[in-house]
């Protein structure tokens, strides 16, 4: 008589999992395949319905089946990877713990053991055991032995004295977002070294009060970077209030407050944000503090047309120090930074009103979200200006007004570029011409002023771009400060359709080199080129190539057929698809036939119907951050980030048939593109988890030795405790929106990045010295001053990135070594 054999629920249950985790592998693979991706998945999902076959009928060989179905799998990870850690765990956790679960002895008790059905002794476990333990050893090898960074070190000797306009300020002092009007976020203070630098501590911290409230757009961040000056720091809250503090204790000494008159109505995917006030000083320019020299700082005969005129004596006004401060309602509104109180002789009652002459908009679709050049005689501001709304938006014009009476002096309209005469009143400027949202820098020696240009809108699709917009979009352009004539323009984007601003504020530095000093101006870009040029003439001073792209854009548009890409660059590889990232099989696998559905030829890929890949994404390599430069020791300071994006554009008749939901962001959901033929979708290319489909690690920071051009050291950086569902510090190195900021002392700062810490790192080297804890996201360029004793202070703000979905908050931290 034969018994009748019992099932164990254990093996069932098992049995049952094998069976999901089967199907699902088998059915993605087949798409996988079906796209000309890797066979691996649908030969594993066919395995694995194997072993659940063979546990449901009771079959003891599921256990030694299972087994090399892991070792399997462990080859083909190593094979694919390599003893890369973080991109053999996806590949291999799953399949790990399904090996331990089945390794214990309640999933094999039900196994049968009937003398026809046995080919062995036991139920495969000391077998399966082995196979765990190779695939452990396969991973304490992978922990062992890390993709290595690049390690290297950076020269610290000094090769030139202090630059520009540096040379004239007070080493305590930070009177522009980039510390001086050239831009390089460095300090000559030395206070601070890697051998302290791990003994900072708070010395005071405040709250603004100003958070995001009922109506305000997603994207409201603080972004600010505050100035000093003498013993007062000032900053700016993404609702355009102004807020000066004592520099040594923080307590208030005033505020003030704009009472933007449009938060509410801005539309969800706007920005709202203030990156900086500006400063301006009488005295300082009366007293010849910047001479009007016969040469340049690097020894270039200044041009007579742009060469100083004599100093004025001071204006006769209310305000001889004064802010410009710049409001979300599209408002330049002057203050005297003694008291708070508006300069009643600047524009009408103080105010300059940036709506004139450029036609309608819709709330929040126009406005400076960073400060103003400000110069001898001149307060020159531009504009942000919405990406993708429509083709009827806003003029990017550069404006130019007396920084006493605020009258308009001269107006560089990209439509209209030889014409800079001041408009008539009754005039408007060229509607969606390139636009200029981010920082100026400023040679007052050579009168220029350096413009990083945007493009004109929409940015995908660039199909009734006009002349002027396809010469002066997407790169450099030079003013004379007098006039606002072009002096000269170099484009870093041809034709661009991926959204690559120029984001970062240009560095001026005068630059050793082996054909002696020249006068250079460095413009970081999203796609990772470094390009250094002579700030004179817009002449490369390290070579570009012109380098074929891809082509076949969508009907009505054109690619370009080449881009520039300059020799000094930290552009990514292009991905392929063992590049593609999960937290288990199951999302990479959905990355990967994601990855083989898109259209992706590399860098510059046109946006397409199918859906395209833009990798470097439009947050880009830099942003708004920029770089920092060290000019005494001829260094620069960087933090590179690596995300990938997806756009699509969908034709406006299939458009009418779809449920659109809002865009969430400029970077994020459908905007309708009115204008164009066709809607633009972008997103962040992101697995169902929002988990990043491209492997980490997607954020670094980076050192640059500008005399040789090669980048020395490059560490990844930042962890994803603050990002991840499980609040794991994994240091994968994640991405980062703001910049760095560099002292004399040797050691550079950094707080952007998507967990929230402030961190100090060694020039030398790029080691980690330091890190504190934010209560907010950091997403802003930190700064540095010493107060009137010579103490030397840290300042960032921490108040999150809507859109980056940080925390936010109203924070502004100084941290300095014990007195």
């Amino acid at each position: 008589m034969i018994r009748a054999r019992r099932f164990h629920p254990a093996t069932l249950f098992t049995a049952f999992v094998f069976v999901l985790a089967g199907a699902a592998m088998l059915y993605g693979g087949a798409r996988l395949v079906e796209a000309g991706g890797s066979p691996y998945f649908t030969i594993a999902g066919a395995w694995l319905l194997l072993v659940a076959l063979l546990l449901a009928v009771r079959v003891r060989f599921a256990v030694p089946l299972y087994t090399l179905f892991l070792l399997g799998s462990t080859g083909w990870a190593v094979w694919e990877v390599g003893f890369d850690w973080w991109q053999l765990l996806p590949r291999l956790d799953v399949w790990f713990a399904l090996g331990l679960w089945l390794w214990l002895p309640w999933p094999r008790r039900g196994l049968s053991r009937d003398p026809y059905l046995e080919t062995a002794r036991g139920t495969g476990g000391g077998f399966l055991f082995v196979g765990l333990l190779i695939v452990a050893i396969v991973g304490v090898v992978a922990v062992a032995m890390p993709v290595p960074d690049l390690k290297g070190e950076l020269p610290m000797a000094d090769v030139s004295g202090p630059q520009g306009d540096r040379a004239s300020l007070a080493d305590g002092d930070w009177v522009d977002y980039g510390g001086s009007a050239w831009g390089q976020r460095y300090s000559p203070l030395k206070q601070i070294t890697p051998e302290n630098v791990a003994q900072l501590q708070v010395a005071w911290k405040i709250q603004t009060g100003d958070m995001p409230g009922p109506g305000d757009p997603t994207e409201t961040t603080a972004e600010n970077t505050p100035l000093k000056v003498g013993d007062t720091v000032f900053l700016c809250t993404p609702h355009s209030r102004v807020i000066a503090v004592d520099a040594t204790t923080g307590q208030k000494r005033w505020e003030f407050d704009p009472k933007i008159q449009s938060p509410v109505g801005f539309k969800h995917w706007e920005h709202m944000t203030c990156r900086g006030v500006s400063y301006h000083d009488d005295a300082r320019y009366a007293a010849a503090l910047i001479p009007a020299p016969a040469t340049t700082a690097a020894g270039v005969p200044a041009p007579a047309s742009t060469a100083p005129l004599p100093t004025n004596v001071l204006a006769a006004g209310t305000c001889p120090r004064r802010l410009f401060l710049p409001t979300a309602d599209a408002r330049l509104i002057a203050l005297n930074a003694d008291n708070g109180q508006v300069c009643d002789d600047f524009g009408n009652k103080g105010t300059v009103d940036l709506r004139a002459n450029i036609g309608p908009f819709t709330p929040g679709g126009y406005y400076s979200t960073s400060p103003p050049a400000v110069t001898k005689d001149l307060v020159i501001i531009g504009g942000h200006v919405t990406d993708d709304e429509s083709t009827n938006e806003p003029s990017g014009v550069i404006r130019a007004f007396d920084v006493h009476d605020g009258h308009l002096v001269w107006n560089w309209d990209p439509g209209k570029p030889d014409d800079t005469t001041p408009i008539a009143a009754d005039g408007t400027y060229t509607r969606n011409a390139p636009n200029m949202w981010s920082l100026f820098s400023v040679d007052e020696n050579l009168g220029m002023v350096y413009l990083p240009m945007g493009n004109q809108t929409p940015d995908q699709f660039a199909g009734g771009r006009t002349p002027t917009s396809e010469k002066y979009g997407a790169g450099l352009v030079a003013l004379d400060i007098a006039s606002g004539k072009v002096k000269w323009n170099y484009q870093f984007t041809h034709h661009d359709l991926w959204d690559m601003d120029v984001g970062g504020q240009p560095s001026l530095v005068d630059l050793t080199t082996d054909k002696g000093v020249k006068p250079a101006i460095i413009a970081s870009t999203k796609q990772g080129s470094l390009y250094v040029l002579d700030r004179r003439d817009g002449t490369p001073i390290v070579p570009i190539r012109e380098v074929p792209r891809p082509q076949g854009a969508v009907e009505g548009d054109h690619a370009a057929p080449t881009q520039p890409m300059s020799d000094m660059n930290m552009a990514p590889p292009d991905l392929r698809e063992p590049d593609m990232w999960g937290t288990t099989p199951f999302d990479m696998l959905w990355c990967r036939v994601r990855f083989r559905s898109l259209r992706y030829d590399g860098m510059y890929t046109p946006p397409s119907l199918q859906g395209s890949l833009v990798y470097p994404g439009n947050f880009g390599v830099f942003d708004w951050g920029g770089v920092s430069v060290d000019p005494t020791r001829q260094l620069l300071l960087a933090n590179p980030s690596y995300m990938a994006f997806q756009s699509k554009l969908i034709p406006k008749d299939q458009l009418a048939h779809m449920e659109v939901v809002e865009a969430k962001s400029e970077t994020q959901g459908i905007k309708k593109a009115e204008g164009i033929p066709y809607a633009i979708e972008l997103n962040p290319f992101l697995s169902p988890l929002g988990i990043p489909c491209q492997a980490p690690p997607w954020g670094y920071v980076a050192g640059v030795d500008l005399r040789s051009g090669k980048t020395m050291w490059k560490h990844r950086n930042g962890t994803i405790v603050d990002s991840a569902p499980l609040p794991i510090p994994m240091p994968l190195g994640v991405p980062s929106m703001g910049g760095m900021v560099t002292t004399a002392g040797g050691v550079t700062f950094l707080s952007g990045t998507l967990d929230y810490y402030l961190r100090a790192y060694d020039v030398h080297t790029g080691r980690k010295l330091w890190e504190s804890r934010l209560p907010a996201g950091g997403q802003a360029t930190p700064m540095t001053y010493a107060d009137k004793d010579g103490r030397q202070y840290v300042l960032v703000v921490a108040g999150g990135h809507g859109s980056l979905g940080t925390k936010q908050g109203d924070w502004v931290i100084a941290y300095a070594l014990p007195k």
